[in-house]
């Protein structure tokens, strides 16, 4: 895990002129402007068990190289011509970053939100084509098709997801017997035995208009109706993040659903809505004046003890004021959940893999966070006990009383007026969707609401470029791979053709020492031969006889 925390909390300027870093750029398009992030990773160490080392790059200053712009990208849905103007500035930024060299192999991906998902499909492609023509004429990042694209929430919160997985080091192989590990039915190999693997943090995201879950499901889940399965197949995500696709280690079958609606703002609004619809209703059966005016107000027990409050609709006000009831608001709140009796299936009946709650662990963000820590104080390891005691007694505290701790600096700093005021209701509705929606015990003791992991602010960017880049370190074990070969071929055949060489030379000199011999015993016999055919003839033996014997 040390490896993890300097990794993250390692903050030196990134090294340009490094042949071995490479580059990579995302865009997030949100709904109310873009951002550019700017990341790098060293050469891969050639395991391809590990991923890519990736990491945000840093300036000479030591900080992100992140820019923002506004508007969102969305606006530009009448005038799409103008989009790669819009984003121009972006752009130009990462290019002043990135060493001018690696701009060829730097991938860019430009990924729209939430804001180009309402839009309709015929505007959606014409920014995407205004992108898609225009970008490569001024810059040489690698920009295909594929890699301008309006991203669907799933897609969102798995990258999330991988993003604060791979942060907190649970992609890596086990190292340490102290890391808790689970056990796992790869998908698509069920009748294999299960591998033992890192147990993956699932997270929770509160926010103003929606709340998102994520988490892994790491054994092979039943479902209770045929309907339930087809639900089902939309929620859960499967994918591979390794650089094999033939291995399996690193596949992953994560559930991730977004509940529209249900983010603490969105909630406020349609509980308001609920108490004026409903408040009219019985003034009008009973011949009542409740919330009419400030002298007969609407008593609200999701508000802080004493606060006075209004709801306009349709040109009439609604006077509330807060009488600070915590169970009594949590009481109230609950239908909102819209919980349904069929089993496994959480906010609005939507259908929920089971949780391993022993062995589990979360991580909550935004909303999670607020709630317990910019007015209680109490952020990090969550505890349902202390919390529902702080916030029984924040409900109940005066709202003159909350506002003189409010001027003292009491809270958090970024705890406004806002905040003060609505507090008692978001934490009714934090406990109430963590604990009745997606049922987990008041006594849950891994859940961690965090605003960074790490001291970092971990973007879903991360986990996009991690899962589109994770073909990469293939590439280079590969050409690692035949480097070593072909260095390997030299050096034998530098061998090989020493010996061939030497045999050669050797079969020559034999051959030559042969030839020199036969050469010599041919001259040795010459004399002989004429001598013994002169002594011959001296005997009166015809020569033609003694040439036809010999």
């Amino acid at each position: 895990m040390g490896r993890y925390l300097a990794r993250v909390t390692d903050i030196e300027a990134t090294d340009t002129s490094s042949p071995n870093v490479n580059y990579g750029i995302v865009v997030d398009c949100g709904s109310s402007g873009s951002r550019i992030f700017v990341y790098c990773w060293p050469r891969h160490n050639g395991n391809p068990h590990d991923l890519l080392d990736i990491r945000q790059m840093r300036d000479k200053n030591r900080k992100p190289v992140v820019m923002k712009i506004k508007p969102g990208i969305s606006e530009f849905a009448t005038s799409p011509e103008k989009v790669s103007d819009y984003i121009s500035p972006l752009l130009n930024f990462a290019a002043e970053h990135v060493p001018r060299a690696k701009h060829k192999e730097t991938p860019l991906y430009i990924l729209c939100t939430a804001g180009m998902r309402i839009l309709p499909e015929s505007q959606q492609k014409a920014i995407l084509e205004d992108l898609l023509t225009d970008i490569p004429v001024h810059f040489d990042f690698l920009f295909s098709d594929s890699h301008a694209e309006v991203i669907s929430g799933k897609q969102e919160g798995v990258y999330a997801w991988i993003g604060i997985n791979f942060v907190l080091g649970r992609f890596e192989h086990i190292e340490d017997d102290e890391d808790a590990v689970v056990e796992v039915n790869i998908p698509g190999s069920e009748s294999r035995e299960a591998i033992l693997r890192k147990r993956t943090a699932g997270i929770l995201d509160m926010g103003g208009v929606s709340t998102q879950i994520a988490y892994e499901v790491p054994k092979t889940v039943s479902f209770a109706s045929s309907q339930q399965e087809e639900v089902a197949k939309n929620l859960l995500a499967e994918f591979n993040l390794g650089c094999d696709v033939h291995q399996t280690e690193h596949v992953y079958r994560v559930y991730v659903a977004t509940f529209l609606g249900f983010g603490g703002n969105a909630a406020r609004q349609r509980y308001e809505d609920r108490i004026f619809a409903s408040t009219v209703q019985k003034n009008r059966l009973l011949g009542k004046q409740t919330g009419l005016a400030p002298d007969t107000p609407y008593l609200d027990p999701c508000l802080p003890l004493d606060i006075k409050d209004e709801i306009q609709q349709n040109g009439q006000t609604m006077y509330l004021r807060g009488t600070g009831d915590f169970d009594l608001c949590r009481e109230t709140i609950q239908p909102f959940m819209n919980k349904t009796n069929e089993t496994q299936t959480s906010l609005n009946g939507i259908y929920q893999p089971p949780i391993h709650f022993q062995n589990s662990e979360f991580y909550g963000f935004s909303e999670f966070y607020y709630c317990t820590e910019d007015v209680l104080r109490m952020g990090g390891d969550y505890n349902a006990a202390t919390f529902t005691k702080a916030a029984k007694d924040y409900c109940a505290t005066k709202w003159s009383i909350l506002r003189e701790r409010f001027d003292r600096g009491l809270y958090a700093s970024h705890a406004d007026l806002h905040r003060l005021k609505y507090q008692c209701f978001k934490s009714a509705w934090m406990f109430e969707v963590f604990h009745r929606g997606f049922s987990f015990p008041v006594n849950y003791k891994n859940l961690k609401t965090a605003l960074q992991v790490y001291d970092k602010e971990v973007q879903w960017t991360l986990g996009a470029i991690l899962y589109r880049t994770r073909f990469l370190p293939l590439r280079d074990i590969q050409q690692e791979t035949f480097r070593a070969s072909h260095t390997h071929w030299r050096g034998f055949s530098f061998v090989y053709n020493h010996y061939l060489f030497s045999g050669c030379f050797l079969v020559v000199v034999l051959s030559i020492l042969l030839y020199l011999l036969r050469l010599r015993r041919i001259h040795r016999r010459t004399p002989r031969s004429a001598s013994t055919a002169t002594l011959w003839l001296e005997e009166g033996l015809p020569s033609q006889k003694i040439a036809g014997t010999l």
